[in-house]
């Protein structure tokens, strides 16, 4: 297995566009939440049940259809250990989140990977051909990171059609910005997992919880491989928070709009090749330059990600929309390194 290194070390005081993380933070209720927390709470071992029903109505489920997890990470960890054994395998197309090749490998699962295309659109012919061969578990971001791209309902409901013996793991996290979802299918469609994420609209990236909705029969499996406090009791209290502030939420969602539309025009005047996404981040071709790009900017305080690597050296940046003050430093700056 190769190691994940995230680079998450040294990056207090900066712009911080390089981990689709929420910019303008949390919402002052969570802050307060956890303020309130009492010694006898921090002191015990967190009970989820109130938690767990809330969450679920907030998301339109029932309380049995959906699992809190240590952020979606651990999800998809949990979703390996219940369906996957040693050679199983596992399908996904890459470009796409580390982690899904991370648990399949971790787990002793034969990885098999099929490849965006050039347009960086998700290979929907092959994977229906793939399916065939029966798969374990299908992994797909949707939309996908760091391509930006997503899958139509169409496109899924074929891809749930052909997955005859294989789960299905529609991994959400970037829901909020697209606003296309399968969730509502879990009650009817029992080879479908959908996880959500607290970590990129609801700005808890540094709590770690998430969701994992499924048929009330799967999720009664999954609960088996679960341990029994995956979320602590600071998690849990900002997530009650956090679902209450429905203007927060609001304004994230109508400023990362603004700043969208004014990175799109920004990066099209610099002459750079964009990429459309459904998500909070823009993917962006700066070939040979992107390494040195990146660097550059952030020597300036500004981070991104260079994702380089994902499409075999070719030089591409991954941009998370921050907000429209965010975005103009990064343009002005971007500007003067080009």
């Amino acid at each position: 297995m190769r190691a994940y290194h995230p680079p998450l070390e040294g990056r207090g005081g900066k712009i911080r566009l390089d981990f689709n993380e929420n910019p303008a933070g949390c919402p002052s209720a969570v802050t307060k939440a956890l303020a309130h927390l009492t010694p006898h709470e921090i002191a015990s071992y967190p009970e989820q049940g109130a938690a767990r029903r809330a969450v679920a109505r907030f998301f339109g489920a029932a309380a049995d259809e959906l699992l809190l997890s240590n952020g979606t990470d651990e999800g998809l960890h949990l979703v390996v250990n219940t369906f996957v054994n040693p050679g199983d395998t596992v399908l996904l197309a890459e470009p796409t989140f580390a982690m899904y090749r991370f648990y399949a490998e971790l787990g002793g699962a034969r990885v098999a990977a099929l490849r965006y295309d050039a347009e960086l659109a998700f290979p929907v012919e092959a994977t229906l051909e793939a399916l065939r061969k029966e798969p374990r578990v299908l992994f797909i971001a949707n939309p996908n990171n760091p391509t930006g791209s997503l899958v139509k309902l169409d496109e899924l409901r074929a891809i749930l059609a052909a997955a005859k013996k294989t789960m299905v793991v529609l991994d959400e996290a970037y829901f909020e910005f697209s606003g296309l979802t399968a969730l509502p299918w879990i009650r009817t469609r029992r080879n479908l997992i959908v996880t959500r994420t607290f970590s990129k609209a609801g700005g808890l990236a540094g709590l770690r919880i998430g969701c994992v909705f499924a048929h009330r029969e799967v999720t009664a499996h999954l609960r088996k491989a679960q341990s029994p406090y995956p979320v602590n009791v600071a998690a849990l209290a900002a997530a009650l928070a956090l679902i209450q502030e429905k203007k927060f939420l609001a304004g994230t969602l109508e400023e990362f709009r603004r700043s969208r539309e004014e990175l799109i025009r920004g990066l099209a005047r610099l002459g750079l090749r964009q990429f459309p996404s459904a998500a909070n981040f823009i993917l962006v071709d700066a070939g040979d330059r992107a390494k040195r790009v990146a660097a550059a900017l952030a020597r300036r305080g500004i981070l991104i990600r260079d994702r380089s690597h994902d499409f075999g050296g070719a030089g591409y940046l991954r941009i998370t929309i921050g907000t429209v003050g965010q975005t103009r430093a990064l343009l002005r700056h971007l500007k003067e390194v080009l």
